[in-house]
């Protein structure tokens, strides 16, 4: 199977690097000029050039919106794209805007499947990610499943086109607030008295732990690292596509809308660049003086 691979960014180019570790036929595209001293003759800059012949297409872009454009655009990744061809993205995008790249794409013959992921840069590298496949069509998913199998140990089929963005997007706004929740606890306690270690052991030992508590805590923020790799523009991102599903449901959510809220003056505060970690310092700078 010919594979293109398109988006070289932190989490792009260390699932691209995997498979070609894992022996897959190969080409990349970024914009990224400086892509071409690490990926050589399997680069180029030209998304059309890059998918010529391929069977499947990898996509790993900011938005659904680059998705859609780097796709099926003027000069796209399927201008030249034979009927059959498979599309993977594996962005965080909007599971309503994929639901509607996939109706687009399924009048040309081309079956598109969603895959967002989870874990981290380091997992990427390792290929022991978590892909959350929105795909109704068994055939179609057991003929990209050993694909999926070279990028992560977790493959969970959560349904239909759409739902592994839809997933992924709830996944994260729930550590999200999880995060929130956690950063404001420790900084109470510290106001207290409470030492933030020892009151992270509690945490950990009791009702309140959470993944985010058991590692992101104890590694990046405890010792104000705030070095995780995950953008906290990503986070504020996935957030965002979370209550907008919410606001097409028709629901009324405040957990969620309060999440949303608190991590966009993260953003406007600390920029997106900032590492998703250093909200807990943005929580720390909203405080009050201590009496």
């Amino acid at each position: 199977m010919k594979i293109a691979f398109i988006g070289l960014g932190m989490m792009g180019r260390p699932m691209a690097e995997r498979l070609l570790a894992e022996g897959a036929a190969l080409q990349v595209c970024d914009t990224n000029p400086a892509m071409a001293e690490i990926f050589g003759s399997a680069f180029t800059p030209d998304a059309a050039a890059a998918a010529i012949g391929a069977d499947l297409i990898i996509t790993m872009l900011p938005n659904g919106r680059i998705v859609h454009a780097v796709l099926a655009g003027p000069g796209g990744a399927l201008t030249h794209a034979a009927p059959g061809t498979v599309v993977i993205d594996c962005s965080s995008s909007d599971a309503n805007g994929t639901v509607h790249l996939g109706a687009i794409l399924a009048e040309r013959g081309i079956n598109l499947i969603d895959a967002p992921v989870s874990g981290g840069v380091a997992m990427a590298r390792e290929g022991t990610l978590a892909l959350m496949v929105g795909c109704a069509d068994d055939e179609l998913f057991g003929r990209v499943l050993p694909v999926l199998e070279m990028l992560g140990k977790r493959i969970v089929r959560v349904g239909g086109l759409g739902a592994g963005h839809a997933a992924k997007a709830i996944n994260n706004t729930i550590a999200a607030a999880t995060l929130a929740a956690t950063a404001e606890g420790l900084l109470m306690g510290e106001r207290f008295g409470l030492t933030p270690q020892v009151l992270l052991d509690v945490i950990n030992s009791s009702t309140g732990r959470s993944a985010v508590s058991e590692s992101v805590f104890r590694t990046q923020i405890l010792p104000r690292t705030y070095a995780q790799g995950f953008a906290l523009g990503l986070m504020a991102k996935d957030v965002g596509i979370a209550d907008t599903l919410r606001q097409r449901l028709g629901l009324e959510l405040p957990m969620l809308q309060q999440t949303h809220t608190q991590w966009q003056q993260a953003l406007a505060s600390l920029g997106p660049a900032a590492d998703f970690t250093a909200f807990h310092a943005f929580v720390e700078q909203t405080l009050p003086p201590a009496a």
